[in-house]
């Protein structure tokens, strides 16, 4: 089988090794807040999702588009977005715990703005210059970059327009959520998942054919969610499309290397299972059945928590040594990957239970992410070639 376009990267990038593990302490940190302190839950999700995730994604981006495209390596000033954009999510962060902090939230949006701007403005320049055609998955990077900025500019209007806070805060939710995160880490699993599951040929077809229903549907999903509900319905059902798609073609090919107790693919498996299980829950709570911040909260424990750590599980081994595939590299892959059947079970497990109100259900979450951690700081002892 040919090297999947996504880890076929020549040289490491240890910046992007950086941000994994400031993903990896964001969500421990965001579990662990309600017993070490006494934080409002917007804060704890923006630690996740602003100072973790939005830095992570921007700097794979990095990592990943000038494989995509064919090209040299990011250029320093796109390799800077990733900071600008953790600088952001430390202000975010900071206006929430010190709400009299001068300047830090219009700082934090527009910091957030310029670096969304930039990453789509880069990535859509390498795809007009590449030879050939770009691989399919750069545009669902730029089309979650320009959600992410859509997502910033929500932000700094909310006091320009104090009438429509509200409304703008689920629109800035909804586009960070299914939007942001939600394009740029279903395009990266459909090509991740070949790579440690085996040869998925339809992946390139799906990825042209469904970003366009994707993205309009989280566009209808984030509007109807702050100004009228029946677009957000509409939106969920088109937002159905391409993940039954992706949710059938996985169990044609990958279901007994999904529902196994070992290897890699478990966890990427229960992201997607976690994020169809989101969609419902989503329809639920506009009709009425559950509250914003239970699902918030629950798309951390369901969806980031496998994903972040399915992910490097395949990706780290790639990115500490670069290069020809040894033995040392099949090691780790099999140390950080056994048990992750019981892990993936954990992290549906203890979003379930945030969705239902039981945010205790985390220790579930977290019980798995320790088991993880444990692996991987395991699996970095390994000697040899």
């Amino acid at each position: 089988m040919p090297p999947c376009p996504i880890l076929a990267a020549a040289s490491a990038e240890p910046v992007f090794v950086v941000f994994i593990l400031f993903a990896l302490l964001a969500l421990a940190a965001t579990l662990a807040l309600p017993v070490l302190a006494d934080l409002a839950p917007a804060a704890r999700v923006h630690l996740t999702f602003a100072i973790g995730m939005a830095p992570l994604i921007l700097a794979a981006f990095n990592y990943f588009v000038p494989v995509l495209t064919r090209s040299g390596s990011a250029s320093a000033p796109a390799q800077a977005l990733p900071w600008l954009a953790l600088a952001a999510g430390l202000l975010a962060f900071a206006q929430f715990v010190a709400p009299d902090l001068p300047l830090a939230f219009p700082a934090s949006a527009w910091s957030a703005l310029i670096a969304a701007s930039g990453s789509a403005a880069w990535m859509l320049s390498r795809g007009r210059r590449t030879v050939g055609r770009p691989h399919a998955c750069l545009n669902w990077y730029a089309a979650a970059a320009f959600c992410l900025a859509l997502a910033a500019a929500a932000a700094l209007a909310m006091p320009l327009w104090p009438d429509q806070y509200a409304a703008l805060r689920r629109l800035h939710l909804h586009l960070n959520t299914l939007g942001f995160i939600g394009l740029a880490a279903i395009g990266t699993l459909q090509v991740l998942m070949p790579t440690v599951a085996g040869a998925d040929t339809g992946v390139t077809d799906r990825l042209r054919r469904d970003l366009a229903p994707m993205a309009a549907a989280v566009l209808l999903v984030a509007t109807g969610a702050a100004w009228q509900a029946w677009l957000a319905w509409i939106g969920l059902v088109l937002m159905l499309i391409p993940v039954v798609r992706l949710g059938t073609a996985w169990w044609r090919l990958y279901r007994s290397a999904v529902f196994s107790w070992h290897g890699a693919a478990p966890p990427l498996g229960a992201s997607l299972a976690g994020f169809a299980i989101l969609l419902a829950a989503g329809a639920f709570q506009a009709a009425g059945g559950s509250s914003a911040q239970n699902t918030a909260f629950a798309f951390i424990l369901l969806f980031l928590m496998p994903l972040v750590t399915g992910a490097a599980a395949a990706l780290l081994p790639v990115l500490l040594r670069p290069g020809v595939q040894t033995d040392w590299h099949a090691s780790f892959r099999t140390r950080t990957g056994r048990y992750s059947g019981m892990r993936a079970l954990l992290f549906l497990l203890g979003g379930l239970a945030a969705l239902l109100g039981h945010e205790e259900g985390a220790i579930l979450t977290l019980l798995a992410l320790v088991m993880f951690v444990a692996q991987t700081q395991r699996a970095l002892t390994i000697r040899g070639n």
